[in-house]
């Protein structure tokens, strides 16, 4: 066998793969014998009729068994030949595929497209600057955690003598069905409570069940924005069904030290529990800094190092990501077997840009590890596994037993190793210290030092009014992260509080 290799790409190697006329032969005759023993043909006895009418008479499928055989081998030996890592399956391509003649008269020439990990040249990854902003607590804030931690203690106070209100909480068994779609699954809610009037609510209830009384039964109808926020309801009609079951005044206790001392988390006062959320949400914030100062050092590292990615490994991160974004859209009502392919299709090409930087951030995180000769012990895997058994309140036996039907206790080892690549990432970076940025009072950010150069104090004012528009998207941006950043800060607070 004769092999050439030919590079395409730094992650695309074709192999030239010759397969000598007597390899070739010696496949083509153990096929047909194999054939010929087995053989039913008229006018012979089973495993009598001659080879040559075997031949001919299981020609296309000898050809096929021949070509599978020697092709499968001759690619795995040459790839080996060659010491080839494949990431994917090879592409193959018969020269003169129509014409070949597989009976050992000829050689056979093939090509294998294989794709590999590319040469990763060593990260520049010392050095990096960062600013670290941390978001103090906003007014209002605590006393809202406060008040929903009153609300998970309220008590419902029946009402009598007078019908619903705003303001009241309803509980209703709930019957919906969509008339536009005769066949589609109804919808059943026993026990629902609705608080009339909350801004969270569809207004069409509270229009609907304002004025009712234990035991009444209210028809409505509601038409849902096409904006609505469940995609399974948004722009569809329902008509509804209620059971009224009570009428109640939602009552919360007060926010006093008795209140506080019963919560059982060991509280002495309501001071002393303002004291201690406050604290909590300090270093919450404190965390989510550190968080975003890893995310900014990383974005940094991945776009200060072009290189080809390997298509397989975009491919199947991209599929995770829409994996993860079915589960969701499953998790909030929609029947992802009802979703048009095209806006599958559309997702996942958008999802492939994100998973090309992910599999970039992945494979330059392995190599600062490998610089710094990050190594992971049985020690820390096993401590590992011990704080995931007590997150999600298991033995340590059940989680071994889960990482066993996935990737193994590997998973863990890398998820440890690519840890301690963004350490050693934040161990060499530059990080200050900056104020946060309020989005409703425009500041200048901090520039890191060799970012920008002083401007000059003779600009004219058409120069001026370039600058402004152009330096103005990327505020308008930094505004949309500010607000994403302080709502996922609030529901973590929110969670903790409810945890704690």
């Amino acid at each position: 066998m004769k092999t050439d290799i030919m590079e395409i790409s730094p992650t695309q190697k074709e192999l030239t793969i010759e397969i000598e006329p007597e390899a070739v032969r010696e496949v083509y005759n153990k096929v047909s014998q194999k054939y010929a023993k087995g053989a039913q043909v008229d006018g012979f006895r089973k495993g009598y009729a001659p080879l040559d009418v075997v031949r001919m008479r299981f020609k296309e499928q000898i050809r096929s068994e021949v070509l599978q055989e020697i092709v499968s081998t001759k690619v795995t030996e040459a790839i080996q030949e060659n010491d080839l890592q494949p990431l994917a399956e090879p592409h193959l391509h018969l020269e003169n595929s129509e014409d070949l003649k597989l009976n050992g008269s000829q050689p056979v020439v093939l090509k294998a497209h294989v794709e590999v990990m590319p040469e990763i040249p060593m990260p520049e990854y010392k050095g990096l600057e960062a600013v670290r902003r941390v978001r103090p607590l906003t007014d209002g804030e605590l006393e809202a955690i406060i008040d929903e931690r009153r609300q998970q203690y309220a008590t419902l106070i029946p009402v009598e003598d007078r019908k619903s209100a705003e303001g009241d909480t309803v509980i209703v068994d709930l019957e919906g069905s969509f008339p536009d779609e005769p066949g589609a699954e109804p919808i059943k809610a026993d026990d629902l409570e609705i608080l009339l009037g909350d801004e969270v609510i569809e207004k069409s209830f509270t229009e609907n069940l304002v004025g009712v009384s234990e035991d009444e039964e209210k028809n409505f109808t509601v038409a849902y924005p096409a904006e609505f926020t469940s995609p399974a309801l948004a722009g569809k009609t329902v008509d509804y069904k209620a059971k009224i079951k009570s009428v109640g005044k939602v009552e919360l206790p007060e926010a006093d030290d008795e209140w506080a001392q019963s919560l059982g988390e060991n509280f002495e006062s309501m001071e002393d529990l303002r004291r201690k959320l406050s604290g909590d949400l300090e270093s919450l914030a404190k965390e989510d800094a550190d968080n975003r100062v890893r995310n900014d050092l990383i974005a940094k590292l991945i776009e200060n190092h072009e290189f080809e990615i390997p298509n397989a490994l975009i491919d199947i991160q991209a599929r995770n990501l829409l994996n993860n974004f079915a589960q969701d859209l499953q998790q909030r009502g929609v029947d992802v077997n009802k979703v048009e392919k095209d806006f599958i299709q559309m997702a996942y090409n958008q999802m492939r840009g994100q998973a090309e930087r992910d599999v970039r951030g992945a494979m330059l995180l392995e190599k600062i590890a490998e610089q710094e000769n990050a190594t992971v012990t049985e020690e820390e895997i096993t401590e590992e596994i011990q704080k995931m058994a007590r997150h999600y309140r298991v033995t340590p036996e059940d989680v071994r037993a889960s990482l066993a039907q996935q990737d193994g206790e590997g998973g863990i080892a890398n998820s440890l190793r690519t840890r301690k690549a963004v350490e050693a990432l934040l161990k060499n970076a530059k990080i200050t210290d900056g104020e946060w940025i309020d989005e409703n009072q425009p500041q200048v950010i901090e520039e890191t030092s060799g970012e920008t150069e002083e401007k000059s104090k003779k600009e004219n004012k058409e120069t001026k009014e370039k600058k402004e528009v152009k330096e103005n998207k990327p505020k308008a941006e930094k505004k949309k992260v500010k607000e994403v950043e302080e709502k996922e800060t609030k529901k973590k607070s929110a969670k903790m509080a409810k945890e704690s």
